[in-house]
């Protein structure tokens, strides 16, 4: 981009001299220029009829030279919200927007290291292009609910992050941008827009360009040449004639981009084109001379105007004075804790957030048989060792040892090399191993670490039983923030210890350049070692006297603890998977995902890129013209919920879904799964995941078997590759009947709900008959499905509109079933308000074993009177608290029940082995021989592992594979 410096601002003066429209300051902005301006612009009332012709001031400092970057906040933020799963703080509101847009500006910073940087944001309230044209913009639906809540939190961040917020009643942002680029320009700073709107593009000049961050492309005077083959100053005209349908802005209808540029090429204005509009030939022609008044209106429209009465302090607009005490605060409040490390990262090198922490530390290498020997005797006098592994892996099956690290007392690690660099004296696997296995071994020497499950599998790899498990601080700290994404030793040092532990890119660096654990050099990888072993000794005592002071001791000490062991031998056994039957559902899908391409496109009339969201909506909305559902700032939304409402009307949405749903089986599972199968074993072992989800829900990965799904035809065949790992063997799955319900009856001690589940009712057809008021025998099927979509709906906090959309019905009908449900069984609403009362008072609600999830943005629930049912729809946090009690709850039965069942197995030496865990099935492989007494060890210990107000019923199947499982019944 070229420095036009010599575009000075004497014409500044001059400007302010003749133009007499400029607008009486009102009271507010005179407040800010009082104030001397600042980051924060506040709103300022200014007329929405009409185009304010104010000059706009120069900057207070020279800015010539100066790289400046300034967001359209609006479109960015929607951009992130739209592509970033949910995502929730540890208090349970909606954050996905909030840590994808921080993350953009961050890699801004980072990467463009820009001088300044300017954030715009839209403000409510009509602007002068409502009184222009009444419909602009009128498709465009709200804000979404769970996007409204962090738009505030965004400005915090900003705000901590010194980064200016412009913002002004009666204009948009993309005005603001225009405003902030035309001062750039006639400065001679270089300006890049970051936005995705292509109105935009109306602000290019020789120092002006677009920025797409999703790209990291940059849009000049050629790329628009390339792409609309017109000038800058072509581009207000270009969309006057094109139109925008997702603005609403008509331009001239049956007008397209390739009729535009051919015109304005040849006559290169609006204006001059329409004055020879009578000149052009045929209907393309005529329909100019017809849409004369609307592209003229249109130009109204889409032109930005720069001249927006904002005034920005280009010195607060530097980068870099970060408020480190505030970021840190809101990054702890939000989960985003690896973000204050980056932004830390950025500030300037005088600059230091907090004091530098106090570590002595004495980490030692141990490379002769003497310094062993020397270890073994001193880990064999302890009490309490720390344990930690380096590997050749980070999927523990897969992993051999490099090294082991053990520390004994705070502040003192050793390091134990048993593979390296060449060169460099390691000692002997075998006899190391052969020494330090039975104080591994020796239950009677309490082991804790970071993360113990992985050094467990290991080490089991190794030959080697790991006993003692005691103590676990990447678990502790998952107790004690559930909430919160990062339980990492990295973090857990910052956070407690203000200690900046040795990252692990510092040893074996990133991408294609990375090298093994077994590559290091023995001095950098001790010291990294011995400190993944320091820190939890360190941390202990802190998790736990935290731990007891929530009352989280005996729930760490009887489940969580002890199920380490249960999960550590689960994801060693693996399941078997044949490979065979997989290739067989390969080829079968593939072949009709091919059938559906030509579907598809027979219905679309032409081909089609499946893939491509812009070509689905060209072809769902423009041509098949299928009513626009959803918008996103780039256009109609053709998300998954979107077609499926869609399928309803037109063949061709519910075919892409179809597509989508194989497309995902098959790439997911069915070719993935082969890929995966451990070469001794012969199985795919995946990892269960103990502190990811937040209700205490074990999660699982690589791959995720719980999402397997169980009610399509296609899930079923995928789950018949899971097989047995022993010829003659039989899987035996146990499951939890409507755990979810019984635990609902207990905590509601509702009475009708808990006698039907000691008569062993069917629950759906009685909540039927009693909200129908049928006996029954009388229930219809449709009756019990929407009881049933009840039953489950509401311990997700459902509101009418989502049972309606569910049920296919209208929301009155929704409105009066659930308010029905609620007054037929008044111990559940009682139950709701109670622990929102309860969450809305102490900020957090609890499990059936004590397990607390802090939530906050819960409302205290309003009186009502006796008997009166409660129908107030929930909002997220409150949707949350309900649905943690309950499903957090069924978790915690679960894991008891694994831990009960995992001892059974080994103190009575049982060959059965417990291979899967799906939230509430149990999944084992056992011989022949031992089924029946599995089967009823297995249903004893799940119903009877925690007594509560209603029975639990356990159902059991045994079959060859895990689809086929038919019932036992003895």
């Amino acid at each position: 981009m070229a420095n036009n410096s010599q575009q000075s601002f004497a014409g500044w003066k001059e400007r302010e001299a003749v133009e007499t429209d400029a607008v009486e300051p009102t009271p507010v902005a005179r407040a800010n220029e009082e104030e001397g301006g600042g980051r924060l612009i506040r709103d300022v009332d200014v007329p929405a009829t009409a185009v304010v012709d104010a000059p706009v001031e120069p900057p207070n400092v020279d800015i010539s030279g100066w790289t400046v970057y300034v967001v359209d906040s609006h479109s960015l933020i929607f951009q992130v919200f739209h592509a970033i799963p949910e995502m929730t703080s540890p208090r349970g509101e909606h954050v996905a927007a909030v840590y994808g847009f921080v993350r953009d500006i961050l890699q801004i910073i980072e990467q463009k290291q820009p001088d300044a940087l300017i954030c715009a944001f839209d403000r409510s309230g009509p602007t002068f292009r409502d009184a222009v044209f009444d419909r602009y913009k009128a498709d465009r639906g709200a804000m979404p609910d769970e996007l409204v809540g962090q738009i505030p939190k965004i400005e915090q961040v900003l705000n901590a992050l010194a980064i200016p917020v412009l913002g002004l009643e009666g204009f948009e942002a993309d005005d603001i941008l225009a405003t902030v680029a035309k001062v750039c320009d006639a400065a001679g700073a270089n300006c890049f827009i970051v936005s995705g709107d292509k109105d935009c593009r109306q602000l290019i000049t020789d120092d002006v360009a677009v920025y797409n961050i999703r790209k990291d492309e940059v849009f000049d005077v050629a790329a628009l040449m390339e792409d609309w083959g017109i000038r800058p100053d072509q581009v207000v005209d270009f969309q006057a004639l094109v139109g925008d349908k997702v603005d609403n802005v008509p331009g001239v209808p049956t007008i397209g981009p390739k009729t535009a540029t051919a015109w304005l090429q040849k006559y290169d204005t609006l204006d001059n084109l329409l004055q020879h509009a009578t000149e052009i030939p045929g209907s393309k022609g005529q329909k100019l001379v017809e849409g004369r008044e609307s592209a003229l209106m249109s130009r109204q429209l889409v032109r930005l105007d720069d001249r927006v009465p904002v005034r920005v302090d280009w010195n607060a607009s530097r980068v870099g004075c970060f408020d480190h005490e505030r970021l840190a605060e809101l990054f702890a409040e939000f989960g985003f804790r690896s973000f204050g490390e980056r932004a830390a990262r950025l500030s300037p090198a005088e600059y230091s957030a907090t004091k530098p922490s106090d570590w002595d530390a004495n980490y030692q290498l141990v490379d002769s048989p003497e310094k062993l020997r020397e270890l073994v005797k001193k880990l064999a006098a302890a009490k309490l060792i720390s344990v930690d592994t380096e590997t050749t892996h980070v999927m523990p099956r897969w992993a051999e040892v490099v090294g082991l690290s053990f520390a004994v007392v705070p502040g003192e690690a050793f390091y134990v090399p048993i593979r390296g660099p060449a060169g460099e004296q390691v000692l002997d696997p075998a006899t190391t191993l052969a020494l330090l296995k039975p104080v591994l071994e020796n239950a009677s020497i309490a082991k804790l670490g970071q993360n113990l499950k992985y050094d467990m599998i290991v080490l089991r790899n190794a030959g080697i039983d790991l006993a003692g498990a005691a103590f676990d601080t990447m678990v502790a700290s998952y107790l004690l923030d559930a909430g919160e994404r990062n339980h990492n030793l990295d973090d857990l040092a910052q956070r407690y210890f203000n200690h900046t532990t040795i990252k692990i890119h510092e040893l074996i660096g990133k991408g294609k350049t990375q090298k093994c654990m077994d590559e290091v050099p023995l001095a950098q990888i001790a010291e990294y070692a011995a400190e993944d072993a320091d820190v939890p000794l360190r941390l202990q005592p802190l998790l736990v006297s935290r731990l007891d002071e929530l009352g989280l001791t005996k729930l760490n000490e009887t489940a969580e603890v002890p199920l380490i062991e249960v999960l550590a031998e689960m994801e060693f056994n693996g399941v078997r998977v044949d490979p065979a039957r997989l290739a067989e559902l390969s080829a079968r899908y593939g072949e009709r995902l091919k059938s559906l391409e030509i579907e598809i496109e027979e219905l679309a009339g032409h081909p089609l890129n499946i893939a491509s969201p812009k070509q689905l909506a060209q072809v769902l909305f423009q041509e098949l013209g299928l009513p626009v559902i959803k918008k996103t700032k780039t256009g109609p939304s053709t998300d998954a919920d979107v077609l499926e409402q869609l399928a309803e009307q037109h063949a061709l949405p519910a075919k892409i879904v179809e597509y989508r749903q194989f497309a995902k089986l098959k790439n997911t599972y069915v070719d993935a799964l082969p890929t995966m199968i451990h070469p001794t074993s012969g199985r795919v072992h995946a990892s269960f995941n103990q502190v990811v989800a937040a209700t205490g829900r074990l999660s699982s990965s690589d791959p995720n078997l719980q999402n397997i799904p169980i009610r399509t035809e296609e899930g079923r065949e995928i789950r018949s590759a899971f097989v047995a790992g022993t010829p003659g063997w039989k899987l035996l799955a146990a499951d939890y009947s409507q755990i979810e319900l019984r635990i609902l009856a207990h905590f509601s001690e509702d009475a009708a709900l808990a006698e039907a589940f000691a008569r062993d009712e069917d629950i759906h057809t009685l909540v039927a008959s009693q909200v129908f008021a049928v006996p029954p025998a009388e229930v219809t099927a449709a009756q019990r499905r929407s009881a049933k979509a009840v039953n489950f709906g509401i311990i997700y906090g459902q509101s009418p509109f989502g049972l309606a959309k569910g049920l296919g019905i209208s929301q009155e009908e929704a409105a009066a079933f659930i308010f029905g449900y609620f007054a037929r069984y008044q111990g559940v609403a009682q139950f709701f308000d109670r622990t929102l009362a309860e969450c809305s008072r102490q900020g957090f609600v609890s499990t059936i074993l004590g397990r607390r999830r802090a939530i906050q943005g819960v409302r205290m629930p309003e009186p009502v009177a006796p008997g009166v049912a409660r129908l107030r729809p929930m909002n997220l946090p409150e949707r949350t608290a309900v649905n943690t009690v309950i499903q957090g709850s069924a978790a915690d039965l679960i894991k008891l029940a694994m831990i009960a069942i995992h001892r059974r197995l080994h103190q009575e030496k049982r060959s059965a082995k417990l291979l899967l865990q799906i939230h509430d099935e149990l999944v084992f492989e056992v011989p022949q021989s031992e089924l029946d007494d599995l089967a009823k060890l297995v249903r004893t210990e799940m119903a009877t592992v925690l007594p509560l107000r209603v029975p639990l019923k356990v159902d059991v199947k045994f079959g060859e594979n895990w689809a086929e499982c038919e019932p036992w019944t003895k």
